[in-house]
């Protein structure tokens, strides 16, 4: 007879997700999650302790390890880590806000795809650095900016970050991911080795290079629109046609004062 499959412990992802919607503190809503999961599992007491000390006692260097990089990166940005990088990419005249995010993009991708993931990141390279330079590259183009742009210059500065560790991993033959996928498909009754896999991620790395470049692109000429006072919607068809018909009519009254 077939046995019985037990789905109350899928009652985690549901509070994984409501936590994550009403924003409680993650680590919070993980530990939560954890106990809800190991109840619905009909795990007793003691055993859910003991595997909550055991990841603990695992992990207790790890946060040690994310505090010290925060501190020495908030003792630069103290000593003015964010005005020094503006000030120094503001001197390259060539330098604009894409083209250097694009730079960038190719950086991230490279390092990680040999296995050097914790050489970018929001909190010690975005932040501090990529976001201030991004920003200083545009202020020297077209002087002081508004929040709108300001904000949305740090959105695609985080977002090429995350798009070029993504895909860039995906080529490290060690990252985590390959390994899982080629141990279920083995499971499956597949055989496969983990460069094979690394591999066909090449090119998946360059379509997603390719795509986010032509978005850096755009963002340039989104800049220069919005900082010369012309927006993307004020060139769209009806605004052309009603500005062509405003100059007609101040032409045509033109003439007949003339008249």
């Amino acid at each position: 007879m077939p046995t019985a499959i037990n789905l109350w412990p899928l009652l985690g992802v549901a509070v994984i997700i409501v936590g994550f919607i009403l924003r409680f503190n993650p680590m919070l809503v993980v530990i939560v999650t954890a106990i809800v999961t190991a109840f619905a599992a009909n795990f007793p007491v003691d055993k859910i302790l003991a595997t909550i000390g055991t990841g603990f006692i695992k992990t207790r260097n790890l946060p040690l390890i994310i505090l010290l990089p925060l501190a020495v990166i908030g003792l630069l940005e103290r000593h003015g880590l964010r005005q020094h990088a503006q000030r120094w990419i503001s001197g390259i005249k060539s330098a604009t806000s894409g083209r250097l995010l694009i730079v960038y993009l190719a950086a991230r991708q490279l390092t990680a795809a040999v296995g050097l993931t914790s050489l970018g990141g929001h909190p010690q390279m975005v932040r501090p650095l990529l976001a201030p330079m991004a920003e200083g590259a545009a202020e020297a183009r077209f002087g002081a900016l508004p929040d709108r742009v300001r904000h949305k210059l740090r959105a695609f500065s985080a977002a090429t970050d995350n798009v070029g560790l993504f895909f860039g991993e995906d080529i490290f033959v060690a990252f985590g991911a390959i390994v899982l996928m080629t141990t279920i498909l083995r499971e499956l009754g597949i055989e496969i080795e983990p460069i094979h896999v690394a591999l066909w991620g090449i090119p998946t790395a360059v379509c997603a290079f390719v795509i986010h470049a032509w978005r850096l692109r755009r963002l340039d000429k989104w800049l220069n629109k919005e900082m010369s006072g012309q927006t993307p919607s004020d060139v769209g068809p009806d605004n052309v046609t009603a500005s062509l018909a405003d100059t007609a009519t101040a032409t045509a009254t033109a003439a007949v004062k003339g008249a």
